[in-house]
């Protein structure tokens, strides 16, 4: 550097000196609380203990109306209370709580719904009367321990769920009350996963988009893949790559740069709130056109520097809960209605989760959910937060799911172990489900404080050999003292060791049982107005809108479709057993166009008609795609429910109002209007499989019918068999349907393709191997219809039927292999035009089929003489759907059959 910079010593000097200049000395491990306003001087301790003592009594006025029982409870309850506010002020985190409890009460007061809690901070009893958490810790033997241990000092953290609408609310609110240039969120680094840095590369490469398109969804979806697991897991990588010139350069780069940090992001609900300006503390980053920054420093970084993370997460099960409580609370009787007034032992809730009918309720919607609940018919709470605990792979898979549903139904007898451990593990039938019961177990039986119990908890989820041992001898030790034999007490320890590894912290699970149990009773209830809240919730994926709309159907409720002149934009109940369906869930709509419409609507009446829509609305938010999905959707059906007709008017209908908005109501020399016509274009009617297709591309599945309904006369000729009448049978079925959708799964014989099949009776599952997916798969998508052989097998997962597929056939394929022949009746008349032999061989020839094709029989008929003419095997054909609409367009409809 000096002989580069020798024309400039000064340059040299400079830099040294800035160096000196620059001095920062980071303190780590340090804890920066904001500092938070007390009334009257009051230091922080007194006024945690004087607001967790009124919490108190608040508390336990509603949980104990009766004043006797609540006297007799509250000794338990203080001393819970004192121990707890004891170690907090020990370890310096009141102000923390006091922050908590801040932000979530003026949440609470100001229309922002809260979750009841999440993780280990329901079991705190100081968060429970500071209104942080909204569940009774000491009636379902949640520890505080668990959250806060006074045995290993470590920062309280509270993970808030609030209403996915309202968090931006809140977060103001922090701002304006510790100052917006203390408060920030917090960064997150997005590296280049596998799919990514492959369509990254392929552009830095300027390789066609589709192309590399085409070569990345050979990626299997799965979460954190990366490209070597991708090439082990799917050959066709590697064959591509080494085939294609283009993508053997591209791979290895991806490789390379597989990993690295590509782009900041924002954490999802992590919030800094400091106790001065941020810029003292950390860096910040402002994202270009972003109006709020963040901390250059990830959570970990933050934590290690002493700033303060508050997770504020938004839980849409909360904005659904607080639409339905709204809805409710339209009915006279209802006006009052609150969820935190619920009893927890309604039979009706109970019986909700024992059938299984858990669709839309919180965290039970899986297929494995609503297993595990036929399964264990529960019929109490503690039953609910064990499903949300039991309902993971780690359980499942390790059978003691099996051993407590056999305990709860009386087929097993639960063990204890210990008589002093029954009161512990009685609501879990004996199996240890919960870390917390680990730490009782531990406390109880060994001596061991909580705190001590919480670090080996702790050690064996990490596993470690030698801390383990230590821990063995140490358990052994205290349960010899209270007089258990070593050999009980070592097979109890490694029963806590292995079920340790799949225990759930239990003040989680409770939390959020206590969702499921809300959004249970509403269904159970007031299915229409949750049901109407929830799927407002998802109007953007219509997929889960359908799940949604065929459960409503299985549960007795009516969908009232989309109506220009009675709809909203959200989903509505108009009745305990009715929902009219919202604009907004229409595909291609968009939320300015529909409220403009409503808007319009609420103040000048009805529309008429497509025309008197278009001249009302403000041109700015109407287009020829609101329009048009509008028409698909069925939304003008009460109106006109010719849809063809409409959809074929659409350009005219906008082309009219903007020349009545030109004109701005002028009348021509004689008086007339100038706004043109407003007749609607004469078309045919969409047939009704046309219609039905046309519905789907609005509102993404088939609402009015279903489009077998067309086909079902047809088929019934050689799949006589119902969806919903199916049995196991050795012997191959026929069976038919249209596919709902499609998933490929990969397994030791290759890729399975998995689809669902559906013929308006029933859906039903039907597996495809890889030899046989990849003969078919050109005819195997969506909405296709299928003509399966099949044996049906009993899915011991689901208790339904699952088909393992033989043969595949698409309609053509099915009529070609199950048609006796295709029958032609031709008169005279065909027979005297010109070329009519020729004409005949032309439409046929396309469709010749040299192995298993379908005979032609020609009956002949004149003035003199009827015949039925063969032809020859050359002239077998494939029944394809163009062959036969040429047919029939060439002879008469009726003149062109198959025979089965």
């Amino acid at each position: 550097m000096a002989e580069l910079f020798a024309d400039l010593p000064e340059a040299l000097a400079n830099s040294v000196e800035i160096a000196k200049r620059c001095n920062l000395t980071l303190e780590l491990g340090k804890s920066r609380l904001p500092d938070f306003p007390t009334p009257d001087g009051m230091s922080l301790d007194d006024y945690m203990r004087q607001r967790s003592h009124e919490g108190l009594q608040a508390r336990m006025a509603h949980l104990y109306p009766d004043e006797a029982v609540r006297a007799a409870k509250m000794p338990e309850y203080v001393a819970r209370l004192e121990f707890e506010l004891g170690t907090i002020i020990q370890m310096g985190f009141p102000g923390y709580f006091l922050i908590v409890s801040d932000f979530i009460n003026w949440a609470k007061h100001n229309g922002v719904p809260v979750g009841p809690g999440r993780g280990s901070g329901a079991g705190s009893l100081v968060a429970y009367c500071l209104s942080i958490t909204d569940l009774d810790p000491l009636a379902y033997d949640l520890l505080f321990e668990r959250f806060l241990n006074p045995e290993r000092v470590s920062m309280p953290d509270f993970d808030i769920d609030f209403c996915q609408d309202g968090r931006d609310r809140v977060i103001d609110y922090v701002k304006r009350r510790y100052g917006a240039d203390s408060v920030s969120q917090i960064a997150t680094f997005g590296t280049m996963a596998a799919k990514a840095v492959l369509r990254d590369v392929g552009r830095v490469l300027d390789l066609p988009y589709l192309f590399v398109d085409k070569f990345v969804k050979l990626v299997p979806n799965e979460l954190g893949i990366s490209l070597a697991e991708a090439r082990e897991k799917e050959p066709q990588i590697d064959e591509r790559a080494a085939a294609e010139e283009e993508l053997a350069e591209l791979l290895p780069l991806a490789e390379k740069l597989e990993g690295i940090t590509r782009n900041v992001g924002m954490h999802a609900g992590g919030v800094l709130i400091a106790p001065g300006k941020l810029t003292d503390f950390c860096p910040l980053y402002q994202a270009e056109g972003s109006g709020s920054a963040v901390s250059q420093f990830d959570k970990d970084d933050v934590e290690a520097i002493g700033l303060v993370k508050f997770d504020f997460l938004g839980l849409r099960t909360l904005t659904i809960l607080a639409e339905a409580v709204r809805f409710v609370q339209r009915h006279e009787d209802r006006k009052d209605f609150r969820l935190e007034d619920l009893p927890l032992d309604d039979r009706a809730v109970y019986k909700l989760f024992a059938d299984g009918n858990t669709t839309a309720v919180f965290q039970s919607e899986s297929r494995s959910a609503k297993d595990l609940e036929k399964k264990l018919r529960g019929d109490c709470f503690e039953d609910i937060i064990a499903l949300m605990a039991l309902n993971r792979p780690g359980p499942l898979g390790s059978g003691m799911v099996d051993d407590f549903i056999a305990r709860k139904q009386g087929k097993q007898k639960p063990e204890y172990f210990h008589p002093d451990l029954e009161p512990v593990l009685k609501s879990t039938y004996g199996i240890i489900v919960y870390q917390e019961q680990v730490m009782l177990v531990a406390q109880i039986l060994a001596g061991y404080s909580l705190g001590a119990a919480d670090m080996l908890r702790r050690a064996m989820g990490k596993k470690k050999p030698e801390e383990m041992a230590v821990q063995r001898t140490i358990f052994l030790d205290g349960a010899a003292k209270r007089g258990v034999e070593d050999k009980i007490a070592g097979r109890l320890f490694d029963l806590m060791e292995k079920f340790a590894e799949y225990g759930f912290n239990k003040s989680h699970s409770a939390a959020y049982a206590l969702i499921a149990y809300h959004t249970a009773w509403l269904k159970a209830y007031y299915p229409a107005e949750f049901m109407a809240a929830t799927m407002s919730s998802e109007m953007s994926d219509t997929d889960k809108v359908r799940i949604f709309y065929e459960d409503c159907r299985s549960n007795g409720l009516t969908m009232l479709p989309p109506d220009i002149n009675q709809s909203l934009y959200r989903f509505e109940p108009v009745s305990k057993t009715a929902i009219r369906y919202g604009l907004g869930a229409i595909k291609g709509s968009g939320e300015a166009a529909i409220g403009a419409i409503v808007a319009e609507r609420e103040t000048n009446g009805p529309y008429q008609g497509l025309f008197d829509l278009t001249r009302r609305v403000d041109k700015r938010y109407l287009n020829r795609r609101v329009l048009e999905a509008l028409v698909k959707a069925g939304a003008f059906d009460t109106i006109n429910d010719h849809r063809a007709s409409l959809m074929a008017s659409v350009g005219a209908a906008l082309e009219t109002a903007d020349r009545a908005a030109r004109s701005g109501g002028q009348v021509g020399l004689f008086g007339e209007a100038l706004e043109g016509g407003e007749d609607l274009v004469d078309v045919p009617y969409w047939s009704d499989l046309d219609k039905l297709i046309q519905e789907k591309s609005a509102l993404g599945y088939f609402f009015s019918g279903h489009p077998f309904t067309s086909y079902l006369s047809e088929v019934s000729g050689f799949a006589k068999r119902q969806l919903n009448s199916l049995e196991p049978s050795r012997d191959p079925v026929m069976l038919a349907g249209i596919v709902v959708s499609l998933r490929t799964q990969m397994t030791r014989r290759g890729k399975m393709l998995i689809l669902l099949l559906d013929d308006a009776t029933a859906q039903i599952e039907v597996v495809i191997f890889n030899e046989l997916y990849e003969q078919n798969r050109h005819f195997l998508k969506d909405d296709a219809l299928l003509v399966i052989e099949g044996k049906i097998n009993r899915d011991e997962y689901s208790g339904g039927m699952r088909v393992t597929a033989e043969k595949i056939y698409d309609l053509a394929g099915a009529r070609t292999r199950f048609a006796q022949g295709l029958r032609l009746v031709c008169n005279g008349q065909v027979s005297a035009q010109p070329g009519n032999g020729r004409k005949l061989a032309e439409l046929l020839d396309a469709y010749k089929a040299q192995e298993g094709g379908c005979p032609v029989w020609v009956e002949y008929q004149n003035t003199h003489a009827r015949c039925r003419v063969r032809l020859g095997e050359g002239w077998r054909v494939r029944l394809d759907d163009r062959l036969l609409e040429s047919l029939r367009g060439w002879l008469k409809p009726e003149a062109v059959n198959v025979v089965y």
